[in-house]
This record gives structure tokens, sequence and C-alpha cells, in this order.
């Protein structure tokens, strides 16, 4: 069954799919500041529910930094599609080797030599609760125009592309 809530949701998994690196926000345990830092997203083509998963270090700062603050932010964006996710959940360290072993790749490895079993191999799951998305339909050139017009006339540009939020909780 077709819903806005299932749409959007599908549509979501469209745009970030294919984005293999993400920015992964965390509030640091100290300072309490926004911290962001490159993480390749693990799930596989087939693997697109509600869950987001990462491989970290148990030795780095974002697992610990996920132990005093589960709320995260992970931010996709594909400027050449002029596609962005903002994507916000709840982070977990999950013990699940079976898990580890299904979203395991050779790329993995460099990072994590001792493989799925590899003491430090921390398996982070984030729980979607909510995420926003800009898909912008129109051409550079379009777009150019537009924000021309509208520097020009005082009066806001139009809509391009599409908007949307999926909202998990």
């Amino acid at each position: 069954m077709h819903t806005p809530e299932t749409d959007n949701m599908a549509k979501l998994w469209d745009l970030i799919g294919d984005i293999r690196f993400a920015m992964f926000t965390t509030r640091h345990h100290t300072n309490g500041h926004l911290h962001s830092r490159p993480m390749t997203t693990q799930n596989s083509r087939d693997d697109h529910d509600t869950k987001l998963w990462f491989f970290m270090s148990r030795q780095g700062e974002p697992v610990a930094e996920l132990a005093a603050e589960p709320s995260v932010n992970v931010a996709y964006a594909n400027p050449g599609k002029d596609t962005y996710v903002s994507v916000s959940g709840n982070a977990a360290v999950v013990d699940d080797v079976a898990k580890k072993r299904q979203l395991w790749t050779k790329l993995t490895e460099a990072w994590f030599p001792g493989g799925p079993t590899d003491p430090d191999l921390a398996l982070v799951r984030v729980d979607i609760t909510h995420a926003h998305f800009w898909d912008v339909h129109e051409n550079k050139l379009v777009q150019l125009f537009e924000m021309g017009k509208a520097a020009v006339t005082g009066h806001t540009p139009p809509k391009m592309g599409r908007q949307g939020e999926v909202r998990m909780a």
C-alpha cells in the first residue's frame, strides 16, 4: 500500500542509495560541541529500512560520544544531482557478528584488517527518527535564471524540485 510516508521513505533511499559517504554528527561528550566526520554508510542496495549502518573504531571518539549521547545527525549531499538529505536518529553500538559479516566488504578490510571479528570493530546502528530531503529537478541554467530574476524583482524564487520529510517517531 502506497502512503505519503512509504513514498517518502522510498524517495529517501533513492536519494541516499548511491551516496557512500555521509557526514556523521555526534555531540562531544566533554564539551558538548557538535562534531562531524565523514563515514561510509554500510547499507546494501537491499537493506533499505529505517536503519543506517556504520563501522567505527571502538577506540574512536564517535563511539565514546554515542555512549553519552545517542542522538545523531547524518547528512548526505550529491551536489552533481542537487540532492541533499539530513537524517536524525538515535545511534547504538550493536554486537552482532552475523550483521557485521553481512555488511562486510573488502574496502572495510583496509580499516579493520582483523575482519568482522576484529575486536576494535564497532557496528553502529542509527534508528532513523526523522529525515528531510531536498531534490532539485530543474537544471542549473533554470536555477540561475530563477535566482537572477528573484534578485532583480525582489520576489522569492519559485520552489524548484521536491522536498519532503520522513518521520519514524
